[in-house]
């Protein structure tokens, strides 16, 4: 079970959190025209992310997880256990 959009408000506070930590990588993101957004947060923490654009096809967006997305959100985000993308090139 995850939460999605419509159980959204009752993590308001974690959501705005994690999706403030998502600012702060997003213009690096649509410089090359790509963009990243929450699609859930598991009862486990761990935040369910869908690459949008040129991100979507990026051999790029594994390193741009875990270097950018990853860590923008443990670094806000403390309690966060993990970060998935449910679209995207898989990594090998």
């Amino acid at each position: 079970m995850t939460l999605t959009e419509t159980e959204r408000p009752r993590q308001s506070d974690l959501w705005r959190k994690v999706d403030e930590a998502l600012e702060e990588i997003r213009p690096h993101l649509r410089t090359d025209g790509g963009d990243i957004e929450v699609v859930a947060i598991t009862p486990d923490y761990v935040v369910e992310v869908r690459w949008i654009g040129n991100c979507e096809s990026c051999n790029m967006s594994a390193m741009t997880m875990r270097a950018g997305v990853e860590q923008a959100i443990r670094n806000k985000v403390p309690g966060i256990k993990g970060v998935v993308a449910v679209n995207g090139i898989s990594p090998e």
